[in-house]
């Protein structure tokens, strides 16, 4: 019997659903399907959760050796026993390409990989823009290759954000979660709104049609922002 056959026999010995796994062990239902149809398996951090949910040993887990409940200790860390280099080869190894796997995070690994990108990104929005600005008014550049540059500047960003979003697996969101969000949404919709506002007045008062329309990116910055701040605010709600 390999790991993941054995994952799902303790699973449904224990009657459990992968929904009650995947919330006792902080990850995603997707994640545990991974794992038990052997398209995954579980990173080190998860092996001792899951031996202490199936009430069994790292050693039986990993290698099918089964000790004798009198053997058996809690801490994996203090059982002298139990060989993590032979365990290895039975495990899924967390590499570089594998930090971009959304299916094998927790909820909130994927909180702080969002604050990460979104905030990064933001970052180099407000650098395109500065860079636009100075480039033109003051270096004398070139129009067309600050146009360029600018528009590369803000097409990775925006990119890095989209892949981010579309990447995270569907997890049912708690009513909080979704009030959160409506806010959110209604707060984004108000600063559109006034975004579309200002690009007008100004545009009509100064006629610079052709700078203006950086008004839509700024807009575009500040609900990045509000999203960002909402994000780490749920964050430390969490940890309270």
């Amino acid at each position: 019997m390999n790991l993941a056959e054995k994952l799902f026999e303790l699973r449904k010995a224990k009657n459990l659903t992968q929904d009650d796994v995947a919330e006792k062990l902080n990850v995603t239902r997707q994640t545990v399907s991974k794992w038990e149809t052997g398209q995954s398996t579980p990173d080190f951090d998860k092996i001792v959760p899951l031996c202490e949910l199936y009430e069994i040993s790292p050693n039986e887990l990993l290698m099918g050796e089964k000790q004798e409940p009198e053997k058996e200790t809690v801490d994996s860390e203090n059982n002298e026993e139990f060989n993590w280099n032979e365990a290895k080869k039975h495990l899924f190894l967390r590499g570089k390409d594998d930090e971009e796997n959304y299916e094998n995070m927790t909820q909130n690994q994927i909180k702080i990989k969002s604050a990460k990108v979104v905030s990064s990104s933001i970052l180099i929005f407000f650098i395109a823009i500065a860079f636009a600005g100075i480039g033109i008014t003051v270096l004398r550049w070139n129009p067309v290759v600050v146009g360029c540059t600018f528009l590369i500047l803000i097409g990775w960003g925006v990119t890095r954000i989209v892949k981010h979003y579309m990447s995270i697996p569907k997890i049912e969101k708690t009513k909080e979660e979704e009030k959160q969000d409506k806010i959110v949404k209604q707060i984004n919709d108000i600063i559109g709104g006034i975004g579309v506002a200002i690009y007008f007045i100004v545009s009509f008062i100064t006629m610079a049609w052709h700078i203006t329309w950086v008004i839509f990116i700024i807009t575009g910055l500040v609900g990045e922002i509000v999203k960002l701040i909402c994000m780490l605010k749920e964050d430390d709600n969490d940890e309270k």
